[in-house]
């Protein structure tokens, strides 16, 4: 299983270990991809809005290597997908006349879509363990950790790096999509691709340009605290999300839905189901409270842009209605720890993540108070202490 407090060097240890047991010999390439968390910018990366993720410690690591074989052999121990999945898999590599197909067990299908979207040819089988101290189902992107980590390998193992990583991303992207049927939007694999140390990146999605925002400044860091109920994101309510945003944009003419300025919806509010308009009012205010906290990030203003993580959950949970009720309690009793600017929750929802922006000196003691606090009633969660770290690379 994941171990969540897990540095990068351990996690190397561990899969080396591992591949030794199955493989019988010694990997060759060990590379690695980090979690992310979103600081700000949650279900508008679909609707061409702006998101700002950074990389987190927390990461998949992978070590692998060609063999003599036309077959690709994986080997996991941890319960990326599902608890009595099968760790281990074998499948052939695409040819003319083989290809690479969704199957069971699940977590595979993460490799498999990445090695079917490659963009060179492979010619010959790989070994590989795949570890991770992510947690599973938290809103942490454990899943596009693993495909941009599997195509890191592959660019390795291939000596056929990425001249575009743009095209990296997207093809991490395509494999969610089509291999693991999640219909997510491009924010997880590119901030796994393109995040750099001590940057949150803001990211574009409609035009998929990117900037890094300093977030170095250490008397504030990020607190991520996982609430331990876990979610689905290719169940019915994501799709379902989308489906509505979608058919808001096609109303109103737009091509995407943060294409439409919040006059124009309110225009034509009257065109719209009551639920679809709510979704849109959403997008629209979270990629103004992106672009806000970004401003008072970089005017160290962390009052303000406390105040707009507090405004965006709100916006998440009332509209959008993706929140639950351990996250809320959550965001409540955190936004009112003295040491603490703002709190919201943080990915796809319906559990998962909370994610809050925190004075440093006293990080500590507002973790305990906020462990406490849950505890009474009947939550316990886990905390962590991050600062933004670099994206996915192979490891000496």
């Amino acid at each position: 299983m994941a171990h969540e407090n897990e540095d990068i060097p351990t996690l190397v240890k561990r899969a080396n270990d591992l591949f030794m047991q199955r493989f019988k010999y010694e990997a060759s390439v060990f590379v690695c991809s980090p979690g992310r968390v979103n600081l700000i910018g949650d279900h508008v990366d679909y609707n061409g809005g702006y998101v700002l993720p950074m990389g987190i410690t927390m990461a998949t690591v992978i070590v692998g290597s060609l063999n003599e074989l036309s077959i690709c052999r994986i080997e996991t121990d941890a319960k990326i997908q599902g608890i009595d999945d099968p760790k281990y898999v074998e499948f052939n590599i695409p040819s003319k006349d083989t290809a690479v197909e969704p199957g069971f067990p699940k977590w595979a299908n993460y490799v498999k879509g990445v090695v079917a979207g490659f963009h060179g040819p492979i010619k010959a089988g790989f070994d590989c363990v795949i570890v991770s101290s992510i947690p599973v189902g938290a809103g942490l992107s454990s899943s596009a950790a693993i495909e941009v980590a599997s195509y890191t390998l592959l660019e390795e193992l291939l000596s056929s790096p990425s001249t575009n990583l743009k095209e990296k991303a997207l093809a991490c992207q395509k494999a969610e999509h089509v291999f693991a049927g999640c219909p997510c939007g491009i924010m997880d694999q590119f901030v796994c691709t393109f995040a750099t140390s001590g940057c949150a990146y803001l990211l574009n999605c409609k035009t998929m340009e990117g900037r890094h925002i300093p977030l170095d400044d250490p008397s504030v860091c990020i607190l991520i605290i996982n609430s331990g109920v876990k979610h689905e994101l290719s169940g019915s309510e994501y799709p379902l999300r989308r489906a509505q945003c979608e058919q808001a944009a096609k109303t109103l003419g737009a091509a995407y839905l943060c294409d439409v300025s919040r006059k124009a919806l309110e225009e034509n509010k009257e065109k719209l189901d009551a639920e679809v308009f709510r979704r849109a009012l959403h997008v629209i205010n979270e990629t103004e409270y992106t672009l806000e906290f970004v401003e008072f990030l970089k005017e160290k203003n962390y009052v303000e842009a406390g105040q707009r993580m507090i405004r965006s959950h709100k916006s998440l949970s009332d509209l959008y209605n993706v929140s639950c009720q351990e996250l809320d309690i959550i965001v409540d009793i955190a936004s009112k720890i003295n040491g603490i600017y703002g709190a919201r929750m943080t990915g796809g929802g319906f559990g998962g993540c909370v994610v809050a922006l925190a004075e440093t000196d006293k990080a500590l003691s507002a973790m305990e108070t906020i462990r406490n606090q849950c505890k009474s009633q009947n939550i316990s969660p886990i905390l962590y202490i991050c600062k933004p770290c670099e994206g996915s690379r192979r490891l000496n």
